[in-house]
């Protein structure tokens, strides 16, 4: 889930901070500029792990700032592919479930990657799982590491759902807001949308339509034994221990 990256870069010390030692200064600059942020190709950046190299100082015509040559490790947030990883509900919709884990919410799970048969039911906003259905649960196959290709088309699931919303409501398993996941990593997609001109409308400015995409997006899956809801497979597994005893 957290990696250790390399990165070099040029910094600058403005002024004010010449009495700070030059490694603090640096450090600080360091976690200003880098924590909290998406790097492209790189994954989140968490925090400054430790300064590796600081070259000399050197001023700048103009600015007055010390300006350093330095390379350091940063902690960085990137799960890897088939990664199992621990996340909370945050919402739910038509398209799937968003997750969070605290610190990052762009997790997503598409609604082809549910265990199947599923639907979204608009009444509880939240999606619901028939185990008693015959149905064996999708095989999601990734062909890139950036655009999964789930098995189950869109065309399927819009009948599906049509069909399971005539369930009875004992026989449905909510993944309801709030719930813990346990949810398996199929791929992540970096997004580098630059904003364009603003549009406007006989004198009038408009916005610009569609949803904004996050800058790096997590995609996940629960098709599989073993993940989903953490409380679906607890009693399940006390069962298998207590026939192993």
């Amino acid at each position: 889930m957290f990696q250790l990256s390399i990165i070099k870069d040029t910094l600058s010390v403005h002024p004010a901070h010449f009495g700070v030692p030059p490694d603090e200064a640096l450090i600080a600059e360091i976690n200003k500029k880098y924590a909290n942020r998406v790097v492209h190709d790189l994954g989140l950046c968490v925090c400054l792990f430790d300064l590796v190299q600081a070259g000399e100082g050197r001023v700048r015509y103009g600015d007055g700032c010390l300006w350093y040559k330095v390379v350091f490790r940063m902690v960085v947030f990137r799960p890897f592919t088939s990664e199992v990883v621990v996340a909370k509900v945050k919402s739910s919709d038509e398209d799937g479930i968003r997750l969070t884990i605290g610190f990052f919410d762009d997790m997503h799970i598409p609604a082809a990657y549910l265990p199947q048969p599923s639907a979204f039911d608009p009444n509880e906003r939240a999606h619901f799982w028939l185990p008693s259905s015959p149905s064996p649960p999708p095989s999601p196959s990734p062909t890139s590491p950036s655009v999964p290709t789930p098995s189950t088309s869109l065309h399927d699931i819009q009948v599906s759902s049509r069909t399971l919303l005539d369930s009875p409501l004992s026989s449905r398993m909510y993944i309801d807001q709030g719930e813990i996941l346990r949810v398996r990593v199929e791929a992540d997609q970096f997004c580098d949308d630059e904003p364009g001109p603003q549009k406007f409308v006989e004198g009038v400015g408009a916005e610009a339509k569609g949803r904004v995409r996050p800058p790096y997006n997590v995609i996940c899956s629960i098709a599989e034994q073993g993940l989903g809801p953490v409380a679906w497979w607890t009693g399940e597994t006390e069962d298998a221990g207590d026939a192993d005893a």
